[in-house]
Formats: structure tokens, C-alpha cells, sequence
């Protein structure tokens, strides 16, 4: 009998499940499920960074793509074996005694500390800061090193002391926390303890500050100078970690008769999306895969012998076995890359939403078929147009900074600027502008690796923006002077899930095998253009004055903002 494997992966705005035959990784079947209370908008305020997340949408789009995909395919439920989630991160939530997501329980419903803090949500800078400042100055260990030195506001101990601080009620009533990751997982198995509950190891040690020198996470001690609340909260968590080739459980009864599958599925250890996506990629040693959407995550896994005892500066992570058991994964990335072309897009679009659509010469159906018709051509022309202009042509320089900045040497406080502006920075000059940013951003983190002393032979590409923009492609092949190979599937980090499944059911003895074996082929490679490196060169150097200029005269530590002097 046939066997497949379900992977489960949710990602800013969406959750995507994929049936994957585990023969060969062909797809079977996928379905996609947009979080609808996210899509309205509801507990989030982007003016101050603060961007959560109900569970019920991600239960919702858990029954939803899952029995769909089980319904598409007509497999036989026996035949599906094991089912792996990955999700952003670090996203954690606050949870009862029972595992129970306090959003859900009454009283706390429509409360934004209670819901999951989505990994973009900043609001926890200050915290970080907090965080930081202790742990190079109290004098014991140092926990942040193997967190690239700075630990950001994105992460796991920054954002629940943020929620503990502003909500005293959310406080109290929350017995523990869990990782987006975990707590899908957790819903889902059988036997339901939190106690012995399997934690993910790739959730703990990129961003809580868990590792093996120190026996697990920060201590009691270390976490009480930041606030008597964690060094509680600490009890309440873990002590061991544990791969994503791993058994958590099987499926319960519950979800088993929801889903239409059997109590013999096998659910294994949760992940984040961006190392699932690195494995359904075909990651290797020296490969660095660059996983492009809203963020970028740069995965790379390295040898125990190759990593030896150094700690790699400014990244965010580096973990042994939290991509490839056996192996060192270490992570960066950017805080922003489709989302600064996003940004842009949407401040194009004021005069279209606010003038075009609210006319009364056009009709509801002329507004929306225009809608679709500029959704299908904005980006698109944008490109060609910015594409097409020399880069003799003077353009202007942009920072990637307008989520702050991920990688390398996390500053989540800092602003994304424009400089060389003239009256001829049109659209797409500025648009051309961005792309140039959000690669030279890139090469930071690929210098970074390098300089200290992490090989890279191949970049691989996945993601939408990969596989949808050649344009952007070969400008970031150009600016890194590497040849990028783009992953062929649209679903890698499902894909990457399915795989640490099918591995966790019994099926491959290991995740590089059945990585191998399962992963996504290549639909393209993008060469660097020779007569345009040392272009890129010179404005990088400009994207770097910049930058150095935005640090030294703006205030990213949370302080008072930088206004121009009126003397100026």
C-alpha cells in the first residue's frame, strides 16, 4: 500500500496543507485557508508594531485544509502515516493549565495579549533591550551567544515579559507559554500533558535562549533580574528539547473523527517554517537557503567539526539539530523583503482606494474588475519598468529597514530611509530603489556568515518572491556575485514538514535521506551578470553609508525619536 504524509504549514496570512506521496515527495493534493479574522485586521495596530493572531484561525484553517486535502486526493486515511506543523516564529501564546489558548476561554476572547504574538509584532523593543543589557553586564553566563549575540524583540522572553508588563490579568490567568509550533502540535495528540509534552527544539533554541552548556533555558536567577514573573514562569516550562524527526504523539480520537483520518497517524515534533522549508529544499552542507517572503529566514547548516566552538555574531541562531539532526543549523534573516515592495505598493494604491474606488462614475462591477486588473499588474509592470532602466542611470538609495532590521546585529527599533532623491524618482526608479535594498540586505547576512568562517557554496531561493520575480532574482545573483538555484515547488516549508514526518513515522531512517529523496527539483538558476557586479558594488557602498549615517543620527534604542534640528 501506498503511504503519505501530511505537511502543515502556517505562515503571516495563511495556513497550507500538502498530502505528499512519500515515494518520490510528488504532491497529491494542497489547500490554503486565509486567517479571516487576521485579514480583517482585528487585534493588531501597525502604528505601534502590535500584530496578533486569534487560535481559532488556526484551528479553523487545521480542519479546514487537512480534510480537504484528504477529500481532493481520496487516499485511504490508513494510508496517511504522519502529519509535522510548521509555523512562523517565534509566535508564542499564553495557555491554561490544560494546554488551552486563553483566547479561548472567557473573558479573554477578544483580549490582543491573550491571542498569539506574531513574530513581526515589536512592540517588545524595549524588553529586548532589557534582555540585552543584562546578559552582557550581570556577570554570569552569557546567554544570548549562541542567539548571534543580541536578542531581538521578535523572539520568545522579549515578547511575554512585553504582554506580562501591559496586562496584569493575562498574567495571572496564564500557566504557561507555548510556541505557535507546539501548541498546533499539542492540540492535535494524544495523552495531552504539558509536563511531558515533547517541546520543539528548533522553536527553544533560536528563541528562547535554550541550550545544553547551561542545561536547558536561561536560569531562575537570571530570569528573576529581569522580572520575578519569568523566573516563575520558567518552572512551568521545559527542560528538554527535541527534533522534528521525532514521535510527539498520535493523533487523538477527536481530531482523528474531525479530519476524517485514523489514531495510528503519527504527529511529529513541531518546527518553524523557515527550516521546514530549508529541508523541503534539499539543504546541505554549504548551501544557504534563502526562504523569501514577507521576512527572509537564511538557514544554513554546518557540521558539528566545521562549527566547533565559535558563536556566529549578529545572527539568530545557531542550533544543533534544529534543521538536520546531527548537524548545527544556524538562521538569519531579514525583518522585511516582501513587505518593503508591499509597503510600497500599498502607498501607490491611496489615491486608487481612496479616489478611484469610492467614485461614483464607475460601477461596483467596473471597481472590481479594475481592482483585479491592477492587483494581477502592479508589481509586474513596476519590475519591467524598473528593469529596463541603466544602471548608469542615477537612482535613489533605500534601506530594508522598515520592520526594523533581523540580521545581521538585530535592531528592531530601526527605520528604513531614502536618500538621492530628485524630481526624476519616478515610481519605478524608487521601486528599483527598494529591490537594490532589500538585496544589499541580503549580502550583509552572506558577509556576515562568512566573515565568520561559515562556508557557502549555493544559494537556493524559495518562496513566492523566488519563484515569481526573475527580476529580483537576478539582482540579488548580481549583488551577492553567487548563482541562486530556485526551489520548483510553491510549498517548500510544507513540503520540508512532510518530510521530518515521514521520517518520524518510520518511513526514512533519517532527514537527509528522505530529504533527498522528497525534496523539491529546480526550476531555475540565475548566473550574476559580470559587467553589473562592480555597479552593485559602489551602491552597496552607498546603501552602507546609509545606513551607518540612519544609526548614528536617529535613535534605535527606544529612546527620544530624531526629529531634523530646525536649525538645520
Amino acid at each position: 500500500m501506498k503511504t503519505y504524509v501530511i505537511g502543515l504549514d502556517y505562515g503571516s496570512d495563511s495556513v497550507r496543507a500538502v498530502l505528499i506521496d512519500t515515494e518520490d515527495g510528488s504532491e497529491m493534493a494542497s489547500a490554503v485557508h486565509w486567517y479571516k479574522r487576521w485579514k480583517n485586521n482585528l487585534y493588531c495596530n501597525a502604528s505601534i508594531n502590535q500584530f496578533r493572531q486569534h487560535p481559532l484561525d488556526h484551528i479553523e484553517g487545521l480542519e479546514s485544509t487537512i480534510k480537504t486535502v484528504i477529500s481532493k486526493s481520496k487516499v485511504e486515511p490508513k494510508s496517511v502515516k504522519g502529519i509535522c506543523v510548521d509555523t512562523t516564529g517565534s509566535s508564542p501564546i499564553p495557555v491554561t493549565e490544560d494546554g488551552t489558548p486563553l483566547a479561548l476561554v472567557e473573558g479573554y476572547k477578544e483580549n490582543p495579549n491573550a491571542m498569539m504574538v506574531l513574530w513581526k509584532d515589536h512592540t517588545a523593543i524595549a524588553e529586548a533591550n532589557e534582555i540585552n543589557a543584562l546578559a552582557a553586564n550581570w556577570g554570569g553566563e552569557d546567554y544570548t551567544k549562541y542567539e548571534g549575540g543580541i536578542y531581538s524583540s521578535e523572539w520568545f522572553w522579549a515578547k511575554i515579559l512585553h504582554v506580562a508588563r501591559e496586562d496584569e490579568s493575562v498574567k495571572k490567568a496564564a500557566h504557561t507559554w507555548l510556541e505557535h509550533c507546539d501548541l498546533m502540535t499539542f492540540l492535535l495528540i494524544d495523552k495531552p500533558d504539558l509536563k511531558s509534552f515533547k517541546r520543539s527544539r528548533c522553536a527553544a533554541g533560536h528563541k528562547a535562549m535554550w541550550h545544553p552548556d547551561w542545561n536547558g533555558l536561561p536560569s531562575e536567577d537570571f530570569l528573576g533580574k529581569l522580572d520575578p514573573y519569568l523566573a516563575q514562569l520558567r518552572r512551568n516550562l521545559y527542560v528538554e528539547t527535541y527534533t522534528s524527526d521525532e514521535v510527539a504523539g498520535h493523533l487523538n480520537q477527536e481530531w482523528a473523527d474531525r479530519l476524517g483520518l485514523t489514531t495510528d497517524t503519527v504527529v511529529a515534533v513541531g518546527t518553524f517554517d523557515a527550516h521546514a522549508g530549508a529541508v523541503g529544499a534539499k539543504i546541505e552542507e554549504h548551501a544557504l537557503v534563502r526562504v523569501m517572503g514577507t521576512s527572509t529566514c537564511d538557514i544554513i547548516v554546518a557540521s558539528k567539526e566545521a562549527v566547533g566552538s565559535k558563536t556566529v555574531k549578529g545572527i539568530c541562531g545557531q542550533v544543533d539539530g534544529s534543521v538536520i539532526p546531527g548537524m548545527v543549523g544556524l538562521e538569519a534573516g531579514q525583518s522585511a523583503f516582501g513587505d518593503v515592495l508591499a509597503w510600497f505598493k500599498d502607498v501607490l494604491s491611496w489615491p486608487i482606494e481612496n479616489l478611484v474606488m469610492t467614485s461614483t462614475i464607475l460601477s461596483d462591477i467596473q471597481k472590481e474588475q479594475l481592482r483585479a486588473e491592477m492587483e494581477a499588474n502592479f508589481i509586474k509592470e513596476l519590475s519591467e519598468q524598473a528593469e529596463a532602466i541603466p544602471l548608469s542611470k542615477s537612482i535613489p538609495i533605500a534601506l530594508d529597514w522598515i520592520n526594523g532590521r533581523r540580521s545581521p546585529d538585530a535592531d528592531q527599533g530601526l527605520k528604513s530611509a531614502l536618500s538621492n532623491l530628485s524630481l526624476g524618482s519616478k515610481a519605478p526608479q524608487i521601486f528599483k530603489a527598494l529591490v537594490n535594498a532589500i538585496c544589499f540586505g541580503s549580502k550583509k547576512i552572506v558577509d556576515r556568515f562568512q566573515e565568520e568562517g561559515i562556508k557557502i557554496d549555493t544559494v537556493i531561493g524559495i518562496g513566492g518572491v523566488a519563484r515569481k520575480s526573475p527580476f529580483i532574482m537576478q539582482t540579488l545573483a548580481n549583488v551577492l556575485n553567487m548563482p541562486i538555484k530556485v526551489a520548483e515547488s510553491d510549498q517548500a516549508p510544507a513540503l520540508g514538514a512532510a518530510i521530518y514526518a515521514a521520517v518520524a513515522s518510520g518511513i526514512y531512517d533519517n532527514v537527509f535521506q528522505a530529504s533527498q529523496r522528497m525534496g523539491s527539483s529546480f526550476e531555475a538558476e540565475y548566473q550574476p551578470q559580470p559587467e553589473t557586479i562592480e555597479t552593485y558594488r559602489q551602491l552597496m557602498e552607498y546603501y552602507n553609508d546609509l545606513g551607518e549615517f540612519i544609526q548614528e543620527n536617529t535613535n534605535s534604542k527606544n529612546k527620544r525619536p530624531w526629529v531634523p534640528s530646525l536649525k538645520n
